[in-house]
């Protein structure tokens, strides 16, 4: 009968007895193998920047246009507010910034404006047609 011996520590550990753990690590090693990539495994970071929501009034300039566009500012505050979402999307955040608070002003005037002129056109005919009666 011939019998192998197969050593699991290395020659130069022979000067001492070998632990527990010693001999579960030469074992891991020779059942796994050496380890593929010998160098520390190494971390990423991905910076992920916060959404800075950028509200662009496209909706409020639109109903602005369809139905109270005193003096054009309706369409105007619409162009605006295309040009801010173009510039979010771009990835310009001051640019949509600056973009969509000119769109604000414009369709606050224009809401402003919108309810005046409706205001009046209800009350001047009522007026009028009280005067002549």
């Amino acid at each position: 009968m011939i019998h192998t011996v197969q050593t699991f520590f290395t020659p130069a550990s022979t000067d001492r007895p070998p632990n527990y753990e010693m001999l579960k690590e030469e074992h891991e090693v020779a059942t796994l193998g050496a380890p593929h990539n010998p160098a520390p495994p190494t971390s990423t970071v991905i910076h992920i920047r916060s959404e800075t929501s950028v509200p662009d009034h496209v909706v409020w300039s639109l109903f602005n246009t369809l139905f109270m566009n005193s003096c054009c500012l309706g369409f105007i505050a619409f162009a605006y507010s295309v040009k801010s979402r173009d510039r979010k999307m771009g990835g310009d955040l001051t640019g949509a910034q600056a973009y969509a608070s000119t769109a604000k002003c414009l369709n606050v005037w224009a809401l402003i404006l919108g309810i005046i002129m409706t205001i009046l056109l209800i009350i001047i005919p009522i007026l009028i047609l009280q005067a002549y009666q």
